[in-house]
């Protein structure tokens, strides 16, 4: 019986030029899904241990730290999640009764409510993220094929300098 030449038993390759089904952009498209899940999947187990916090929770810390007045409504968090609002209700006060965050009526709407990050919170994610930064880093190194790694990697920020701290990062060369 003859080898198969069905593509389905071939050995994953690069598509180039028109080769593949999907186009550049879509194929592009699905390597950045595979290598944000990798990583996830791996964050999901460090989250849990270096800041014994689930990784939906977690998620919710990161976007409210990374606002500039660190408070966000909770319909605009499950926009930027992409998450029903019930499950970041539940999400919310899971961090609420860790002493995470503080939930408050929006200004100028009573239905609207705000979420806003505690010192405590701050602390956490200040001590904590670093690691998990660099294990971003490394997921993307593990995941992504030689070629790509630089355009991958090069979407990251550079980290601060600890000595400039508080000074601009240059973009990497």
């Amino acid at each position: 019986m003859a080898a198969s030449s069905d593509p389905a038993d071939q050995p994953e390759h690069e598509p180039t030029g028109d080769s593949g089904l999907l186009p550049a952009e879509l194929r592009s498209w699905m390597r950045l899904l595979a290598a944000a899940g990798a990583i996830e999947q791996l964050l999901r187990s460090r989250v849990k241990d270096v800041m014994g916090v689930s990784h939906d929770e977690f998620l919710v810390l990161c976007l409210l730290a990374d606002q500039p007045g660190a408070t966000l409504r909770m319909t605009r968090i499950a926009e930027l999640l992409g998450r029903p609002k019930t499950r970041l209700t539940y999400q919310v006060a899971c961090l609420q009764h860790a002493g995470l965050i503080t939930k408050n009526a929006a200004c100028g709407d009573r239905r609207g409510i705000e979420v806003a990050l505690t010192d405590k919170a701050r602390r956490l994610v200040s001590e904590s993220t670093r690691p998990l930064a660099d294990a971003v880093s490394q997921a993307i190194a593990q995941t992504a094929c030689a070629q790509r790694y630089t355009q991958l990697h090069d979407l990251l920020p550079v980290p601060p300098d600890p000595d400039t701290e508080g000074h601009t990062p240059e973009k990497r060369a």
